[in-house]
């Protein structure tokens, strides 16, 4: 029986993918695929180069780094050992191609992926968790965005989101009692957003223009300052954060927060870091 190894330094799910592809052409053959991971020392080649000696063997491997594909090759040529680059050919030609330099970086294409992954999670927990919605499931956020209509909570919390944040808003109102979720919430990742009474006026003034809703007293500048000292009073009171985010983007009030964050390590709801993107 012919036996292949795929070796890999990362899983070697690639190698072993391709390998099980090409042998779905030939029926019945008597092969068996044996996945050797996290190969990544000269010591880890030459194990598995000894393994395949003296047997009916195949290497095939996907390892990243240049050097350690050239070990490999010699290592396999000094035992008598049949072994193919799957992965060495194409980085070569992509790199003449695209005139850059691979950076060699094993399991890089799983960080991706899972990134990509925690983005798409992110966004979704924000929309189920936009204007205080399920809020009896805000723990599992890792930042939550508090403050009267038209603050930019929303915009800010999805332009988190879409860099992996699993953010939460939930807006205040005077004469009504934050979720007790929300009160419950560690302060330190609990960000209260203000604004400029005026311009808040103005925010609203839009807002009513567009939806045909009531002014009064939604706009009102004195409802509007009386709103903003509330927010600010309970912000106080709790612990939270106050950001002014008159005349800032969400860029800027986004990196207002994250540098504001407390550390990774004190993240709450066991979630695992962000990835860097």
């Amino acid at each position: 029986m012919l036996t292949i190894y795929a070796v890999s330094d990362s899983t070697g799910e690639t190698a072993e993918r391709v390998l099980l592809s090409a042998l779905a052409q030939f029926q019945g053959a008597p092969a068996q695929v044996l996945r050797r991971g996290d190969i990544r020392s000269t010591e880890q080649i030459q194990d598995v180069v000894r393994e395949a000696a003296g047997t009916d063997s195949l290497i095939l491997h996907t390892l990243v780094s240049d050097e350690l594909r050239h070990q490999l090759l010699a290592e396999a040529r000094a035992q008598g050992v049949d072994s193919m680059d799957l992965l060495g050919p194409v980085l070569d030609r992509l790199a003449t191609h695209l005139r850059l330099t691979p950076q060699e970086k094993p399991g890089l294409f799983k960080q991706i992926v899972a990134a990509q992954t925690r983005e798409i999670e992110a966004v979704e927990f924000a929309f189920r968790h936009d204007d205080g919605q399920n809020s009896e499931d805000l723990g599992r956020a890792e930042l939550v965005l508090v403050g009267v209509s038209r603050t930019m909570k929303t915009p800010t919390m999805l332009f988190l989101a879409y860099r992996g944040w699993f953010a939460a808003n939930v807006p205040l109102v005077l004469q009504i009692e934050p979720p007790p979720t929300l009160l419950a919430f560690p302060p330190g990742r609990v960000f209260c957003l203000v604004m400029a009474a005026s311009r808040l006026v103005e925010l609203r003034a839009a807002r009513v223009q567009h939806l045909a809703i009531p002014a009064e007293p939604y706009t009102s500048l004195e409802t509007v300052r009386a709103e903003l000292r509330y927010s600010q009073e309970v912000s106080r009171q709790r612990g939270w954060r106050i950001i002014d985010v008159t005349g800032k983007s969400v860029e800027e009030v986004s990196r207002e927060i994250l540098v504001l964050l407390p550390q990774r390590g004190e993240k709450c709801g066991g979630l695992p870091d962000r990835p860097s993107s």
